[in-house]
């Protein structure tokens, strides 16, 4: 293990430290996700598997052992133990980010954003013959009309988002730690007149963690989830960043070029079979009643068309907003899906954030020279100093 590296072992709940130095040989190095949560895998010894804690239960134990990184003092990884399997000498250890954990739990509870709400009719049932006056008060006083219906309130795209996790955390056994950012986006939910609210309702068994993915994706939105020590104890603080809406800025002071801090590059792609310059989104509604959005972004290439269907979306907002994001990630031109770096003046390892835009300069045989903006949308540290950047390209993001 390099030097100043070290894993930490820690129950889950309480949070106490088990082990300062757990014997962890990495089998996939640490990623962080932009809005993931990220993974990390690796192999320890039987012998060190089967070691208790203070508690008398295994150090390593599917949800019920978080693993951090730290390096050099700082935690540069945090995760929960969700698998581990045993096939001759060693033991396979594979981690999640916290921000796994909502998958799989159900929505127990009822959330509803811009309802169509039918005010009581105060002469309902004032009129029992029909003849439009009000009973008793013939040529004198008429029935008026029933008030309207209207939208009712609506919720913060961020506050849905928070009061998921809030559902999720409030059970018993189920608070795994996560603070949320508690500003709001400034997105409401639903619409103001009530025709396409937006509802989770617990009778129809909705997913905690698909319920915070559609939300992310189709507002669209960022977060990071991020550990650190707290003060100088052993408390180790766990942080869900929520971006405004997106995370991360455009680098300028950050270079990424072939023969200086750029070691390898993945193989460039273009779109091919996926390639469209045409989306069609189907969203909630069967038959003629189907929500349906249509976006274009021609280029003078001859016309492709790709269809979406997600019945989660019924407003014009949100699937214009997902016919966009498609239509982003199927015209973009080349791009370089991931790239190793070193260590460099360029760029110092750690000097950026998940969501920065960064430019990157490489050379490509049958293309030429390249230089084009891309987005980090994940990382990956490795033991031998270098990172592995995973990367989109800037124009496929709209916000």
């Amino acid at each position: 293990m390099p030097a100043g590296w070290r894993f930490i072992a820690q129950r889950a709940l309480p949070e106490e430290i088990l082990d300062w130095e757990v014997p962890f040989a990495l089998s996939s190095n640490p990623k962080r996700d932009l809005s993931g949560p990220g993974a990390m895998a690796g192999t320890i010894q039987p012998e060190y598997a089967r070691m208790l804690g203070a508690d008398g239960k295994p150090i390593l134990q599917e949800w019920d052992t978080k693993l951090y990184l730290e390096i050099d003092g700082v935690i540069r990884w945090g995760g929960v133990v969700t698998k581990t399997s045993y096939d001759g000498p060693q033991a396979s250890i594979q981690c999640e980010g916290f921000s796994c954990y909502p998958q799989g739990i159900p929505y127990e509870d009822y959330m509803v954003s811009g309802a169509l709400i039918t005010p009581k009719d105060p002469y309902a049932g004032k009129d029992k013959n029909h003849d439009g006056w009000v009973d008793g008060k013939k040529g004198k006083q008429r029935v008026p009309d029933p008030p309207k219906p209207y939208g009712g309130p609506r919720v913060d795209v961020y506050d849905a988002f928070r009061k998921v996790w809030s559902h999720v955390q409030s059970k018993p056994y189920g608070n795994i730690g996560l603070k949320i950012d508690s500003h709001k986006l400034g997105e409401l939910l639903g619409t103001s007149d009530g025709q396409n609210p937006w509802e989770l309702a617990w009778w129809d068994n909705p997913d905690c963690g698909q319920t915070l993915d559609t939300l992310t994706s189709t507002t669209p939105f960022d977060w990071i989830e991020t550990h650190a020590w707290s003060g100088s104890g052993n408390t180790i603080e766990h942080r869900l960043r929520l971006g405004t809406p997106r995370l991360g800025r455009k680098r300028d002071d950050l270079r990424f070029a072939d023969g200086e801090n750029l070691i390898a590059i993945a193989k460039p792609e273009g779109m091919g079979d996926d390639y469209a310059n045409e989306v069609v989104v189907l969203g909630k509604g069967e038959g003629r009643k189907m929500a349906r959005a249509q976006v274009h972004r021609y280029d003078g290439r001859l016309r492709r068309v790709a269809t979406v269907t997600d019945k989660t979306l019924s407003s014009s907002s949100s699937l214009n907003t997902r016919g966009q994001q498609e239509s982003a990630g199927r015209t973009k031109a080349l791009q370089i899906p991931a790239i190793q770096v070193i260590d460099h003046p360029n760029a110092r390892l750690g000097s950026w954030q998940l969501g920065d835009d960064i430019r990157v300069q490489v050379h490509v045989p049958w293309v030429g020279d390249v230089d084009v903006w891309h987005r980090i949308v994940s990382d990956e540290i490795s033991a031998d100093g270098t990172v592995v950047l995973t990367l989109k390209r800037s124009d496929a993001f709209h916000y």
